[in-house]
């Protein structure tokens, strides 16, 4: 599978997004982002470790 972004660049989008008070739960982080879901899970063996590793608490 080909990745278009960097563990960092998920991380950082993730963090982006909580920051700007966007929903993260996975089924509309799903819709709404289908690249960075498929990046994370790339990455990160589920998208609750994903949102672990990228430092905020939800």
């Amino acid at each position: 599978m080909e990745t278009n972004m960097s563990s960092e660049e998920v991380l950082s989008q993730i963090s982006q997004l909580h920051n700007s008070g966007e929903a993260l739960n996975k089924k509309t982080v799903k819709k709404n982002y289908p690249d960075l879901m498929k990046n994370a899970l790339y990455y990160y063996p589920s998208w609750d470790h994903a949102i672990e590793k990228s430092g905020i608490a939800d």
